[in-house]
Parts: structure tokens; C-alpha cells; sequence
């Protein structure tokens, strides 16, 4: 595997554009971006690129291995970089706040479905919805 996103693109025969540079490095500041909310870090810098180039550019990604995105909610998936993905997502209903946790975390519930169901559990695409600790006292 490459050493960088740089070389994965390019061993994959595709350019390192600017829009790829910027996109990438708005999905790892925002961690959990919608495609709108990258789009907005992205022109802070270069006002030119527009959302359809956002969604290109994060389907390519995707593709590539380089970002993973999750559902936090109703609305549009979230963005984060595959290199971070091995998480589970702790979604407060009330604040909005996302916690990522370990997939350990799950190991109990994912023991528990494989011995009474039989069914092998993926919780690293899993989201957990309910209060945070702020929002419960």
C-alpha cells in the first residue's frame, strides 16, 4: 500500500489535484463533515470549487479507500478518513455531539448476536444514538 494519499492516487492513475488536496484536508479537520460542510471549509480557501465537485470528489475518495462515511442521522452521510474509520459513532439525540468510541465497546453485544443468532456483527459501521453525559445532567 502507498505511503501517502499522494501516492494511492497516483499508483491508481489518477492525478493530485488542488480540489482532491483541499477535500481530503477538510474531511480531516472537520473529522465528521457532510458533503456541505466540506464544501464550506474547501471555499474558505478556494471560493471556486463547487458542492458537485465536493461529491465527485468524495465518491472518488471513497472508492479509492482514502474516506468512509457513516449515517449519524437523518440528512446526508457523514465524512471521515478511512484511516480513522475502526469506530463506533455516539450520537447525543439532544446536542447533536458525536463521540467516537472503540469497536470494543461492542464486543459484549457482538458476542452476544454471534452466539444467539449466529449473525457475525460489522460494529465498525455502527451508530449509537441517545443522550451524552452533558446533555443527562
Amino acid at each position: 500500500m502507498a505511503d501517502t494519499w499522494q501516492e494511492e492516487l497516483r499508483a491508481k492513475g489518477y492525478r493530485v489535484t488542488p480540489q482532491r488536496q483541499l477535500v481530503l484536508e477538510a474531511v480531516t479537520k472537520l473529522e465528521h463533515g457532510t458533503p456541505e460542510q466540506i464544501c464550506a471549509e474547501v471555499q474558505r480557501t478556494a471560493r471556486g470549487v463547487n458542492i458537485s465537485t465536493v461529491y465527485r470528489t468524495l465518491e472518488l475518495l471513497e472508492e479509492l479507500g482514502l474516506v468512509k462515511h457513516a449515517h449519524l442521522g437523518h440528512g446526508p452521510p457523514n465524512y471521515h478518513l478511512a484511516a480513522e474509520a475502526e469506530h463506533i459513532h455516539l450520537v447525543c439525540r439532544k446536542c447533536g455531539a458525536v463521540n467516537d468510541v472503540d469497536p470494543e465497546a461492542a464486543a459484549g453485544l457482538a458476542a452476544r448476536l454471534e452466539e444467539q443468532f449466529g449473525f457475525e456483527t460489522d460494529v465498525h459501521h455502527l451508530t449509537v444514538y441517545g443522550r451524552c453525559s452533558s446533555c443527562r445532567s
